[in-house]
């Protein structure tokens, strides 16, 4: 009776922290002002933490069937618990998810007017990420990664060949494929295109096509190459844990 009633306790303490660590009035403005009435009363968007709304004027899209907290901006799930507080959502264009996805704190997120990004399934991009889509950016199913990383599809400023007087390609599309894992520190910038079952080692920069080396391999280094074949996360194995541990 006792062991009871303390499961219940701790579980109720639990349910409590979680939701004291919502910001309730981000989440409920950002529900309701971007969706319809029947999609935003089921909450599929949660707010943790501090955040900044510098502008939500884009189309935002959740395709797949709605649930409440699907999708979570400054979400716990990471060993830190301390954050910053400097959140920021910067949507002009279109950002569509595809199912559930996790920012983790203090992420930076940019889309820019008339570019589309798509966020997969249990994508997720860890504490002090930061998106900026200028043109396109496609992240597959259970495309994870982890803190300090970035994905930035342009080169913010006009560079020019000086002897021909050619100006340089500013920005390419972005795609990473299925059951992708970015360890911490990951820099992924324009053109770069990923395969499926990929694993990308710390601290790396990610640069150009990579598909043609095929699945279940391991790249890694400044700017990024093939180190070993035959190799992949356990997304088998991790894959109940994850949808458990993620699930509100």
């Amino acid at each position: 009776m006792i062991k009871s009633s303390y499961r219940k306790y701790r579980s109720f303490y639990h349910k409590l922290r979680f939701y004291y660590s919502v910001n309730w009035t981000k989440t409920l403005y950002f529900n309701f002002k971007k969706f319809p009435f029947e999609t935003a009363k089921k909450l599929p968007v949660f707010f943790y933490g501090k955040v900044r709304f510098t502008s939500i004027t884009g189309e935002i899209q959740i395709d797949g069937n709605i649930k409440k907290g699907m999708i979570g901006f400054g979400q716990p799930y990471e060993l830190n618990k301390a954050y910053k507080g400097i959140g920021e959502i910067f949507i002009l264009g279109k950002l569509t998810f595809k199912g559930k996805f996790q920012f983790g704190k203090d992420c930076f997120v940019f889309v820019g007017e008339n570019a589309s990004c798509e966020l997969g399934n249990m994508a997720s991009m860890a504490s002090n990420g930061k998106l900026i889509c200028t043109e396109k950016i496609v992240l597959g199913d259970y495309a994870r990664f982890g803190s300090e990383s970035q994905i930035i599809d342009t080169n913010f400023h006009d560079l020019i060949d000086t002897q021909t007087g050619e100006k340089l390609q500013k920005s390419a599309p972005i795609f990473i494929g299925n059951y992708n894992f970015g360890s911490n520190r990951v820099s992924i910038l324009k053109g770069t295109q990923i395969p499926d079952f990929c694993t990308i080692a710390s601290n790396s920069l990610c640069t150009k096509d990579y598909t043609t080396l095929g699945e279940n391999i391991l790249i890694g280094g400044i700017p990024a190459k093939l180190i070993r074949n035959n190799i992949s996360r356990d997304w088998q194995g991790e894959k109940q844990q994850l949808d458990d541990f993620l699930t509100i």
